[in-house]
């Protein structure tokens, strides 16, 4: 069975989207991934993702917030 753990729910409030991200365990084991959910009305985007590539979105999503004024 596979395993999912909660990490964090956000909500952007421009266009309204719920935003989950989940920790993905499979019972055969091997790598955990990055669910991300994304819910806008009733229509859905999950996609998994592994941890090189969390890493580098995540990077650019940080680098993208630290250009922007406050």
């Amino acid at each position: 069975m596979t395993q999912l753990t909660p990490l964090t729910q956000l909500r952007s409030p421009l266009g309204k989207q719920e935003i989950e991200l989940q920790q993905v365990d499979f019972a055969a084991g091997g790598m955990s991934l990055l669910r991300t959910r994304i819910r806008e009305g009733s229509r859905f985007t999950i996609f998994d993702i592994d941890p090189l590539t969390a890493e580098a979105w995540g990077q650019a999503l940080l680098d993208w917030a630290r250009r922007q004024p406050r």
